[in-house]
């Protein structure tokens, strides 16, 4: 409500057309690390999927369930219809997505643990907490990470939930998802400082830090796809740093231009399912009829 359409688009046409290329590639390669969350998942169930499948469920889910908010449930229900189709039962599948889930949380606890060693300030001054409280929580973050490893090289024995068995990842697993988890909100919080860096001298760590805490709001609140809540909560942390129009190329860039490549696609493996489905029935039936 504070700006006109003119001045939306004049502080976007302000971001020079190096800086939107380069969002462009960080958020690319968000994307390719995002489909290792569920390579992580697959090789946790045992499945045996060819990586161009599960690359395409990956992204059909991601690009269009965190623009529809509630990822889990949105990116889940999406990754069951493509890896039932594919051959994994319902609670192979629920792994893939609880798996998927904690490597969100490591990757966030440790980017997480790092900003806030070496910038404790910012988020300091946001939570009104003292420096010292902040690099304590950072330094718990990173903890708890290596934590989670420790458990995945130690312990076997398996957490029944009801009719389902969660047992710990292998150590190996456990690895990947701090790698692909960290080097992936490390790769976001670079598209969001790139289209900040064409209006204000933003430095890395306060660019990560503002990307942290907006995820956690974010989780807080399941507002689809952050609206709101992400702007809201990087403007408070960098100030006038983070123009309107930053703020809008970064969600067009990270969320929108996802969505328009992920729902056609999305509709045209559909097609083809069917079209499949429909080619090895028909014989079926015909050979009935005969």
């Amino acid at each position: 409500s504070q700006y006109s359409l003119d001045d939306v688009m004049q502080s976007v046409q302000a971001i020079p057309t190096a800086n939107l290329a380069m969002a462009l590639l960080y958020a690319a390669g968000s994307y390719v690390l995002l489909t290792f969350f569920d390579w992580a998942g697959v090789l946790y169930v045992g499945g045996r999927l060819a990586y161009p499948k599960i690359a395409l469920a990956s992204f059909l889910a991601l690009s269009i369930g965190q623009s529809v908010g509630l990822a889990g449930l949105s990116s889940g229900a999406i990754r069951y219809r493509y890896y039932a189709h594919w051959g994994l039962d319902a609670e192979a599948v629920a792994k893939i997505v609880l798996l998927s889930g904690v490597t969100v949380g490591l990757g966030l606890a440790v980017l997480g643990g790092v900003v806030l060693i070496l910038n404790p300030a910012d988020t300091a001054a946001v939570l009104r907490l003292s420096e010292t409280m902040v690099v304590a929580v950072g330094i718990g973050l990173l903890l708890a990470s290596l934590v989670y490893v420790v458990l995945a090289a130690t312990v076997r024995a398996p957490l029944k939930i009801w009719k389902w068995t969660f047992g710990m990842p292998t150590w190996r697993i456990a690895v990947m998802q701090i790698v692909v988890g960290t080097i992936n909100f490390a790769l976001v919080s670079a598209c969001l400082r790139e289209v900040m860096a064409a209006s204000a001298d933003v430095s890395y760590l306060k660019a990560a830090t503002a990307f942290v805490l907006a995820n956690v709001a974010i989780l807080i609140t399941h507002a689809p796809g952050g609206l709101g809540v992400l702007e809201v909560t990087v403007r408070h942390v960098m100030g006038d740093q983070a123009s309107i129009g930053a703020l809008v190329a970064f969600r067009v860039i990270y969320f929108l231009i996802p969505l328009a490549i992920g729902l056609p696609v999305s509709l045209i493996t559909e097609a083809v399912f069917r079209a499949r489905k429909g080619g090895n029935e028909s014989p079926a039936s015909n050979g009935s009829a005969a």
